[in-house]
């Protein structure tokens, strides 16, 4: 290890993963630094909150200094510090929470209803366009694989991916997420995808798109090999929860998508054909204005942890919430709380809608800056900024 620096961000996320299971949500640095923080006893967190202080004032103004400032926000929250859920999730993600109009998830229901003709309330009529268009549990991971193909070829005209890069494809159930990326380093990941709920195939297609291509592996995949191999920045190979790089990745891995789709106007074609192949009808237009009009809907997630953790709401309010303004269904609302007070996930609820408001005013439908963020370190405070470098291109 070059940088001390550097060492002692690995070791206080280590450090803080032995506390929260899931925390590091992947390290493939320096063996040796893991093998130290496992066998060394447990450290309190208030004696990691020293050691984020220390870090904090050993770094200059960056993006490594805003991932150790939020390791040590989580830190105090593990030592019981008072804080506000909206100091914990700004502390963590550079974003402070705020809530949403329910006038504009109103707004969001009139297109919807529009698109969604018919008789019966809009929620009935959603959950039964939905179930005409179910992806069979049989058919994800072919169809899954299928997709994926045809988007690698699309990102591969984009950004370079490293040789030998590539995923596993699994289904689980039970868990308190759709779907997951696993990255193992070495240019590989494990992409799981929970079964609890059924797919349709416009959302395995998203789900495809942030998972894989052009979202968490992609990214991964290609940091690794650029900032890790070719620049030595040992800091890339621990990936954390807690921490602004979370909120980038799910801006990439959100708004990225819409790039390449805006881009390639066959690609509607090219997908429903897959589909078709799949035995799955697929409306490409309506499915795609449906799944855009709904992203709004998913700030609700973020007013559902602010009733919960600010107002002391109950569960049960807060998923009345999320099915009335998500148009899910009583067992869907159920399940997506569960994200909202797991001990890990409970603020990371930001990292979706914010990441994809902020990614996607940045890049404003240019490619040039959708590659920037897979091979470069953009920091928060830019994207809200609207800055970006000089010799960005359309």
């Amino acid at each position: 290890m070059a940088d001390p620096l550097v060492e002692s961000y690995l070791l206080l996320g280590l450090r803080l993963g032995r506390h929260v299971d899931g925390l590091v949500d992947a390290y493939y640095g320096p063996p040796e630094l893991k093998k130290r923080v496992d066998a060394e006893p447990i450290i309190e967190p208030a004696a990691l909150v020293e050691q984020g202080d220390a870090l904090l004032e050993g770094l200059e103004d960056s993006w490594l200094r805003d991932q150790a400032r939020g390791l040590r926000m989580y830190a105090g929250v593990l030592a019981g510090e008072e804080l506000s859920y909206s100091d914990e999730v700004e502390g963590c993600y550079g974003v402070r929470p705020e809530r949403t109009s329910t006038d504009v998830y109103e707004a969001a229901h009139g297109r919807l209803q529009e698109l969604l003709p018919g008789p019966g309330p809009l929620a009935d009529r959603y959950r039964v366009w939905r179930e005409q268009n179910l992806v069979p549990a049989d058919v994800v991971v072919p169809a899954l694989l299928d997709v994926a193909a045809e988007l690698r070829a699309i990102v591969s005209r984009l950004v370079e991916l490293p040789d030998g890069e590539g995923f596993d494809a699994v289904v689980v159930h039970d868990e308190p997420w759709g779907a997951f990326n696993y990255y193992r380093g070495g240019l590989r990941s494990r992409i799981v995808v929970n079964l609890d709920d059924p797919w349709t195939f416009h959302e395995l297609y998203h789900l495809t798109c942030h998972e894989i291509y052009p979202g968490h592996h992609t990214e991964r995949a290609v940091k690794e090999r650029l900032l890790v191999d070719e620049q030595g920045q040992l800091e890339e190979t621990i990936l954390l929860v807690p921490t602004p790089g979370a909120l980038l990745a799910e801006g990439i891995a959100e708004a990225g998508p819409l790039v390449i789709w805006d881009r390639d106007p066959g690609l509607a074609d090219r997908v429903a054909a897959i589909a078709r192949r799949h035995g799955v009808e697929y409306d490409v237009e309506q499915a795609q204005a449906v799944a855009r009009t709904r992203l709004v809907l998913r700030r609700a997630a973020v007013d559902a942890a602010l009733m919960i953790h600010e107002d002391a709401a109950s569960v049960a309010e807060a998923a009345a919430y999320r099915q009335r303004w998500g148009l899910f269904t009583a067992e869907q609302a159920e399940h997506s709380i569960k994200f909202l007070v797991d001990p890990i996930w409970r603020a990371y609820a930001i990292t979706y809608s914010a990441g994809r408001e902020l990614c996607g005013a940045w890049m404003n439908g240019d490619a040039a800056r959708l590659r920037r963020l897979l091979t470069e370190h953009v920091r928060v405070g830019e994207l809200a900024s609207g800055s970006g470098s000089a010799d960005d291109q359309a």
